[in-house]
């Protein structure tokens, strides 16, 4: 529980695997932290990772979150269902605010991840969690392995995307996103050499049977088993940016390698940092983001 002042050792936003798992270790080291949570992680979205370590016959998203917050609370982590609009810093302390409330701590982690572009289409959500459309290649490659597959993006990042899935399937097509529609000489050569095909952009997305189903302006429709998108992901960095945190060319924030942003006292862990955007990258960011918070702090000898 916070002292009688109210100020926290440790504010953490975000309650996707980073910042569950950065409670877990400070309440171990039995420092009195809050979890602020809105409940939107992307992990669930997720309908069965095969790609997390301990679970070799796959674990739902949202079955996956429920184990890292029980084991959370199970040292007594206080995790609160709320938006937080405002991080602020005054006089040493962070103060996070969801327009109502206010809360205090020496140290702040941010944890709040990223939001997916996803292509428009009806019941995308649904579609998402019958494994049609895919947000990770290097989540879920595997498990679309020699399934028809579709990359939606640029040309450029189609041709990218498709060549590292042709490691999982032969049939793979790039369905180029660019307004023009052209697709130079250059690209459709490298195409032909790695065996994707190329297609213009969809008219229409939807969610089949078998599947999902490509309409195009002109030509006969494509059936997919998988689709791609790869439209990028909005960064959820504001909290940290109005604080003057650094951050690089994609809105990620930038840390050292302890987790430690360009603001003393904040840290940032998970997607929201630049890197690789997996579930076991963003667990070792918060063991380090946690240490690091419990060495700044003054000793707390039982």
């Amino acid at each position: 529980m916070p002292p009688a002042d109210n100020t926290c050792d440790c504010l953490i936003i975000g309650a996707g695997p980073a910042g569950l798992t950065a409670a877990t270790y400070l309440a171990r080291f039995r420092r009195r932290i809050v979890v602020l949570d809105a409940g939107r992680s992307r992990a669930r979205w997720i309908p069965a990772s095969h790609n997390c370590p301990g679970f070799p016959f796959g674990v739902a998203g949202n079955a996956l979150l429920a184990r890292y917050r029980t084991h959370a609370q199970q040292y007594g982590a206080t995790i609160i269902q709320t938006s937080i609009r405002t991080l602020a810093k005054r006089d040493s302390a962070f103060i996070a605010s969801d327009g109502e409330r206010e809360w205090r701590a020496r140290h702040a982690i941010l944890a709040t991840g990223v939001v997916d572009r996803v292509p428009d289409m009806p019941n995308v959500e649904d579609a998402i969690h019958h494994g049609v459309v895919r947000l990770c290649a290097v989540c879920d490659g595997y498990e679309a392995r020699d399934e028809a597959i579709g990359v939606l993006a640029p040309a450029a990042d189609a041709l990218d995307h498709a060549e590292y899935l042709r490691t999982f399937s032969r049939r793979v097509a790039a369905l180029v996103t660019d307004a023009s529609g052209v697709v130079d000489r250059a690209l459709r050569e490298r195409a032909e050499r790695a065996g994707i095909a190329v297609y213009p952009a969809p008219a229409r997305l939807s969610l089949s049977g078998n599947g999902c189903r490509v309409d195009f302006a002109d030509g006969d429709p494509l059936q997919l088993d998988t689709l791609y998108p790869v439209l990028g992901a909005d960064a959820q960095s504001d909290l940290g940016r109005a604080l003057g945190a650094s951050i690089d060319d994609g809105g990620e924030l930038q840390v050292d390698k302890r987790m430690h942003t360009s603001v003393d006292g904040l840290y940032a862990i998970g997607d929201v940092v630049s890197g690789l955007n997996q579930i076991s990258v963003a667990v070792g960011h918060a063991a380090l983001a946690a240490s690091a918070v419990h060495r700044r702090l003054p000793p707390n000898p039982c």
